[in-house]
């Protein structure tokens, strides 16, 4: 078990392992999934060292949930608080185009 952390520590461990989504990238669109708007909510157990990644696709069938879920595994292994992660889907609310950066609508040449 983790020593318990305070909650400025979970606030930036929290953000690291935002900064580490952003390096696993939607196969179909080459873009990432923050950028793409696909992460919903980043938990941080500063007890447990336990995150869970609420996220959803940008289609509910969507082929590649799992490599997703794989990558972003392979992702937060990187943060080395983390011990434990539940990946999550969510459908609600879903996904559009509007959830997306500006940097992903750019490169996607999307107004």
């Amino acid at each position: 078990m983790s020593e318990a952390r305070t909650d400025q520590e979970v606030e930036e461990i929290k953000d690291r392992i935002l900064t580490a989504l952003e390096t696993v990238i939607d196969p179909e669109l080459g873009i990432d999934i923050v950028n793409l708007g696909l992460i919903y909510e980043v938990g941080f157990d500063g007890e447990t060292g336990e995150s869970v990644i609420k996220m959803t696709l940008t289609t509910m069938g969507c082929p590649l949930a799992d490599v997703i879920t794989e990558e972003i595994h392979d992702a937060l292994k990187d943060v080395p608080e983390v011990e434990k992660i539940e990946v999550k889907l969510v459908w609600y609310p879903a996904w559009t185009t509007d959830k997306m950066s500006r940097y992903a609508r750019i490169a996607l040449g999307i107004r």
